[in-house]
């Protein structure tokens, strides 16, 4: 697996590159705008190409971009729904001047209309943006969720109707966020990894795996409660983390590390990861225990 984390834009865009490199990434997640505002000026020709200089200079193919956490592609709501889909529209027209591979995108939240009725919404207005983002875009990759509240997206089932609904536009697939995947009751630890694989396969496809989100849990298995946690920190444990970064069906994935802690976090938990492909040369990596 290659790996790497999501990286700060503070200071601009163009400076996410050196921020990568200096946590000893192989690869780079970021977001292209502010979380907290629909809109935002035009990419500057200048820090684009910036941005894709420091990328190729520090060797951190593929970038990814994570899609604006205020879209929602299954909302009843039509303001909402329409700000999504020019949002969403934006992001991948962004995403593809910065040369990334992939746009990671939750599916979105039904409101309290049920999860059918939320996918076949999801459904409709990810053909609409499709359609009109055209074929010259990244990858767009759903995002398995926790399952909190009235979110769609915590059963692989809920992905592979997605799937099935986008597959006359290609280019789409699916990030696997592995706390998100515990917290909504799959048990990739290591007794059961290849359980969790073979169902992943049987219902989604592993042809449909594209990227990963490397996070440990801080709540149990099952909670449906989205607290990301360090590696090996967690209830997920150090175990899971061994078995999916050395798999050979995902070596040339990207994982991208969300845990809490910034670019100490990061650094150190690269570093673990790392250590868990050659185990003997980092002695350090069992001493890890989970918090709280």
């Amino acid at each position: 697996m290659i790996l790497g984390a999501h990286v700060s834009i503070a200071g601009g865009l163009d400076k996410a590159p050196a921020h990568g490199a200096s946590i000893k990434a192989e690869t780079v997640q970021v977001f292209t705008r502010s979380q907290l505002q629909w809109g935002s000026g035009p990419l500057e020709s200048e820090q684009v190409r910036t941005f894709r200089k420091g990328i190729s200079a520090h060797n951190l193919e593929p970038v990814t971009v994570h899609a604006s956490y205020l879209i929602n592609p299954a909302t009843g709501d039509e303001e909402l729904l329409h700000k999504s889909a020019d949002c969403l529209v934006d992001d991948l027209g962004r995403a593809h001047a910065l040369g990334a591979e992939y746009l990671v995108l939750h599916p979105g939240s039904h409101g309290g209309d049920g999860e059918k009725i939320g996918l076949t919404r999801a459904g409709n207005a990810l053909r609409g943006v499709l359609e009109q983002a055209g074929d010259d875009r990244p990858m767009l990759l759903l995002e398995n969720t926790a399952g909190q509240g009235n979110g769609i997206g915590h059963r692989w089932e809920h992905l592979r109707d997605l799937l099935e609904t986008l597959q006359d536009f290609g280019g789409v697939g699916i990030c696997v966020d592995t706390c998100h995947a515990y917290a909504s009751g799959y048990d990739l630890s290591e007794a059961t990894y290849d359980d969790f694989v073979r169902e992943l396969d049987r219902i989604v496809g592993l042809e449909a795996v594209r990227a990963f989100h490397l996070n440990d849990s801080k709540r149990l298995r099952g909670s449906r409660v989205d607290r990301h946690e360090r590696i090996g920190a967690g209830s997920l444990g150090l175990e899971a983390f061994r078995r999916l970064t050395t798999d050979p069906r995902f070596a040339g994935l990207p994982g991208y590390l969300e845990v809490p802690g910034g670019n100490p976090a990061y650094r150190e938990d690269l570093r673990l990861l790392r250590g868990l492909r050659a185990p003997s040369r980092n002695t350090n990596i069992s001493n890890r225990s989970p918090r709280g």
